[in-house]
């Protein structure tokens, strides 16, 4: 856990393509006396952090005899007194910085119009001002992945950060995942006579057909960019199409294609599709993943979870189903990610994330990996498990302060850096909760 030359953090921002070193230049932070959640290597009672230069330069373990070199007089010594320091979590998934109040269309900018845009691009989107981004980070989210919604393919997402004045700032990786979302496999089969629009309802046959429909649909969009593909790599390329353009990442396995389906017809449907046409999966969603674990394992599949306070769906499974799900598929095999899902209500819920970890850790999840599954999987899914998700030395120096385990809920955020600047924790509900308290009585 030694530190690195800080030339090798320096080189890890440059390689990382962000666009905003800011705070560059800032004082040197040396972290002490605290309890350090490293992510990747375990648990440090009483350990320091050296941050030099926005980077994290060194992870230190006074009980193996590990100490920091000598401080220079512009190191600013931030004495933990045994309180908790974590990495910034990661929020995939996330309808944040898209939408504002769900009920004013002109603040909701989530959904796509059409079956396939895959050269929509999220990130351009993105509301730098909104209300809900304080909300969220003020409880140790630094870093999140705004989705487009569609029918089908609904086009890519970027990794931004939780600070900057404009989306440009905040970006932190551009394309991250491209997104497709499966066709609904189920059939209704509840009789017209118990309908209340018996005339509007189809039959088991159009409901089979239209399926069938969007499924070849989706094949036939892939092997026409397969086409392109080849086109554009031999000696007479043609023009250049944008939607086209923006497959060719996935279909070079340069980023992988987020799947989100959540009933059980679906996934497997899903999983034997992307397999067969060799592209790198993640699902998203995941309510039935628990019931194929060993499916996805084998296939190597992440699955981002967003179910964990879902109801149970079927009237023969148990209250804890979708509380037990993350350890079945943990001991299946698969890497688990906690996410609250990209709708406009769940933007406006990300603040809890933690909280789904938790839930999960109560119902056995070993906690150590819940922290993984908010930080150090998601960025190795995203390809920036170089820069972010641990503390360790060349890593970006984004960390926050708790006065108690991250899987309480009665824990508060005390500080937080992202890429070692300082972040201001006040947000609309803080501003709220000191008007109101001061109010006349």
């Amino acid at each position: 856990m030694n530190g690195t030359p800080l030339k090798t953090c320096v080189l890890a921002l440059a390689l990382g393509g962000l666009a905003d070193l800011t705070g560059w230049g800032a004082p040197a932070l040396l972290f002490t006396k605290g309890i350090i959640h490293t992510a990747s290597q375990g648990t440090i009672t009483n350990g320091l952090v050296l941050v030099e230069s926005n980077c994290i330069t060194g992870v230190y373990d006074p009980a193996r005899g590990e100490a920091p070199p000598n401080s220079g007089a512009d190191t600013a010594v931030i004495n933990l007194n045994g309180a908790q320091l974590y990495p910034g979590l990661i929020d995939l998934d996330s309808g944040l910085g898209l939408t504002e109040v769900e009920a004013v269309r002109a603040t909701d900018d989530l959904n796509e119009v059409g079956d396939f845009t895959p050269d929509v691009e999220s990130w351009i989107a993105v509301n730098p001002d909104s209300e809900l981004l304080p909300v969220a980070r003020a409880n140790g989210i630094a870093y999140f992945e705004p989705v487009p919604q569609g029918s089908l393919v609904a086009g890519q997402s970027a990794l931004l950060a939780m600070d900057g004045w404009t989306w440009e700032q905040m970006l932190v990786k551009h394309p991250v995942a491209l997104h497709l979302f499966w066709p609904d496999l189920s059939l209704d089969t509840t009789p017209k006579e118990r309908l209340p629009a018996a005339a509007t309802v189809k039959s088991l046959m159009d409901q089979d057909q239209e399926r069938r429909k969007k499924l070849a649909a989706i094949k036939s969009f892939f092997d026409d960019a397969r086409a392109y593909a080849h086109a554009r790599a031999s000696s007479h390329p043609g023009a250049v199409i944008p939607a086209w353009e923006a497959m060719l990442p996935a279909l070079r396995g340069e980023i992988p294609v987020v799947i989100h389906a959540g009933e059980i017809r679906q996934i497997k449907s899903a999983v034997n599709w992307a397999v067969t046409n060799h592209l790198r999966m993640v699902l998203a969603g995941g309510m039935d993943a628990w019931r194929v674990a060993g499916l996805l394992a084998s296939n190597n599949i992440p699955v981002i979870y967003e179910q964990e306070f879902t109801q149970p769906v079927r009237d023969y499974e148990p209250l804890d189903v979708h509380y037990t799900a993350p350890e079945v598929l943990r001991q299946a095999g698969v890497r688990v990610i906690f996410s609250t899902g990209g709708s406009a209500f769940e933007a406006a819920m990300a603040r809890n994330l933690p909280y789904h970890a938790a839930q999960a850790v109560a119902y056995g999840y070993p906690e150590e990996e819940a922290l993984k599954s908010l930080t150090l999987y998601p960025a190795q899914t995203l390809g920036v498990d170089g820069r972010l998700g641990s503390i360790a030395a060349g890593r970006d120096a984004t960390l926050f302060i708790c006065d108690g385990s991250l899987f309480d809920l009665r824990t508060n955020v005390r500080r937080l850096w992202i890429a070692g600047r300082e972040i201001n924790l006040q947000s609309r509900h803080t501003r709220l909760y000191e008007k109101y308290r001061s109010r006349p009585r």
